[in-house]
């Protein structure tokens, strides 16, 4: 345990010492009577700041040394229906401030980009939607990116991480059987694996449990290993993506779909026993809740996990904050800060496991409300949609 929690104190000392660097190279003190031919400073953006680093890149930006940016280029593929297929380094855009035009065509959105596009004439509205870390064409035709960015990469490492630890489990089982005592990682996953069958598929799903167990612990591991990956230094702020909680929420809702049965459908679109009249008023209420269900899931956990990131971000970027105002309240604020970090990094080692368990069981009620078969199963017991409500 004293080991454990060195290596996480460590850990979290890292972090701090790379976001520190990153800040010393991004904060320059507010404007200052400067000398003859030096541009004026800018002052701290600590919005700008916190939402690079939950934000995608298409670059692996883990600190900065000094004036070393310690950073790892990733493919860049781009289609044009003009240029057709485009596939290159994201170095050779160059770094922020000084971005190269590639292959004469592309070019990587920045603040500077936006403010050369409104010195040249356009409209600062129309520029601002512009999305930073984007890329467009110099000429203004359209491309489609499909490169592999951070958090696919993120995502590309996890799914990795999941295949190795569930095939050697496997393999395991396959060579000593289910009689033998678990050990190593098949003596950590058990326990795991045992309360989602017990504590989230079988009460919500009765004995179709076990027919949805893959997708339910696929969703678990991968959920909860992108939340762990999310906190180490450096690491992509994959789960607080919107755009992966949708896709995730979307499996959900596909599945749905696809598995409701008779009597799923009957009590949506023609509740029994309801009057006539109520009918054309509760049926579109039903068909609303049918696809607000993803919407939640796809919420909750977006909002949790960036939330978590943005507040340990925050809380550090206090340092420098008071650092601005003078030297002395920078370091004197600087145990203050570093203890709420490591407080807030210690629940969201918390928050990571919890928000993967209501996501998983949220999607087990919603798949039970779909299959449920409106009557006793052979254990007896009787599932109904009022009984697994959960209000999102």
């Amino acid at each position: 345990m004293n080991r454990l929690f060195s290596l996480l104190v460590l850990v979290f000392t890292l972090f701090v010492a790379s976001f520190n660097a990153v800040a010393q190279e991004e904060h320059i003190a507010p404007t200052e009577a400067t000398h003859e031919g030096e541009a004026a400073k800018e002052p701290l953006n600590i919005k700008k700041i916190i939402f690079d680093h939950v934000g995608d890149a298409h670059e692996w930006h883990f600190f900065t040394f000094g004036h070393t940016h310690v950073t790892v280029p990733l493919p860049v593929i781009l289609y044009s229906p003009v240029n057709g297929l485009s596939v290159f380094s994201s170095s050779k855009f160059g770094h922020e401030g000084h971005r190269e035009i590639v292959d004469g065509r592309y070019i990587l959105v920045d603040d500077h980009y936006k403010a050369e596009q409104v010195a040249l004439g356009k409209d600062p509205l129309e520029v601002e939607k512009i999305k930073g870390g984007s890329i467009v064409t110099v000429d203004g035709s359209p491309v489609y990116d499909f490169s592999i960015t951070k958090n696919v990469m993120s995502m590309l490492i996890s799914v990795v991480l999941l295949l190795w630890i569930m095939l050697s489990v496997a393999k395991k089982y396959k060579m000593n059987g289910s009689g033998k005592a678990p050990s190593g990682f098949q003596n950590a996953l058990e326990p795991v694996i045992t309360f989602v069958r017990d504590e989230v598929a079988v009460p919500n799903l009765g004995h179709k449990a076990n027919r949805f167990m893959p997708l339910l612990l696929t969703f678990f591991f991968f959920i909860w290993i992108n939340n762990l990956l999310g906190l180490i230094p450096g690491g992509a702020n994959f789960t607080g993506n919107i755009a992966v909680t949708a896709c995730l929420a979307l499996i959900t809702f596909i599945v749905i779909i696809i598995r409701a049965n008779g009597h799923f459908w009957g009590h949506l679109l023609n509740p029994p026993g309801v009057p006539l009249g109520i009918k054309f008023l509760l049926v579109p209420i039903e068909i609303i809740s049918l696809f607000i269900k993803p919407v939640a899931l796809t919420i909750r956990l977006f909002a949790n996990i960036l939330a978590g990131h943005i507040i340990i971000l925050s809380i550090v970027c206090m340092i420098f904050i008071f650092g601005a105002m003078s030297p002395v309240a920078g370091w004197g604020f600087s145990p203050v800060s570093v203890g709420f970090s490591i407080f807030m990094f210690f629940l969201e080692l918390l928050v990571g496991a919890i928000q993967a368990f209501i996501f998983t069981t949220l999607t087990a009620v919603f798949i039970g409300q779909a299959v449920d078969e409106g009557h006793g199963h052979d254990d007896g017991q009787h599932y109904t949609s009022s009984e697994n409500e959960i209000i999102a």
